[in-house]
């Protein structure tokens, strides 16, 4: 019997562009335990002297966002060759869709005081949803924020075409509308 491993993040029947294995980093699935969808984990202990980050998805702007089934985010913590540094984690699927904006209002928790993140390191957002036609979930768009751009309060970030490049190589926005995810920071210091 072959078992097949799957990265951080990749999904059976996960739509993939052929493209996509160059692009992106091999994770370390063995790394983390296998998660759940809609399972996001608690904070951290505090420890002196160090942050911790807690993130709120707010909404995300989409020209079809009304067409999007059970969507929800997968959000990863990446090194620079794109191989996770904490668990991936899952919202739960958005509950409410406006106009052009899919609201999730959720908090994640990142898994490691930022004073330990690495160098390059950045926090990757990606948008997932359901194709009956299909019957799978696929990776609509994806949006990412480096080091540099935490910092307490509200923060607005470009979403990018799939596939996913962890390594942020080749990156393709989405569209040329105002559309992006919104995000709020708040950053926990002992």
């Amino acid at each position: 019997m072959v078992t097949r491993i799957l990265a951080p993040g990749e999904e059976e029947n996960l739509e993939v562009e052929e493209e996509e294995d160059a692009a992106t980093g091999a994770g370390s699935p063995e790394s983390f335990p296998n998660r759940v969808p809609g399972t996001l984990l608690p904070r951290l202990p505090s420890e002196p002297r160090m942050s911790l980050l807690t993130i709120k998805i707010d909404k995300i702007g989409l020209k079809d966002a009304g067409q999007c089934i059970d969507p929800y985010m997968t959000v990863s913590v990446k090194d620079l060759s794109g191989i996770d540094l904490n668990p991936v984690q899952d919202t739960p699927v958005a509950t409410r869709k406006e106009d052009t904006y899919i609201h999730f209002s959720v908090d994640i928790e990142i898994q490691r005081h930022i004073e330990r993140l690495p160098k390059g390191a950045a926090i990757f957002f990606e948008f997932k949803h359901y194709k009956p036609k299909k019957g799978f979930t696929s990776t609509k768009c994806f949006a990412f924020m480096e080091m540099d751009e935490i910092k307490p309060g509200p923060i607005v970030i470009e979403l990018y075409k799939k596939p996913t490049d962890f390594k942020r190589k080749t990156l393709q926005l989405l569209t040329k509308k105002p559309l992006y995810l919104h995000l709020h920071q708040t950053l926990h210091k002992d």
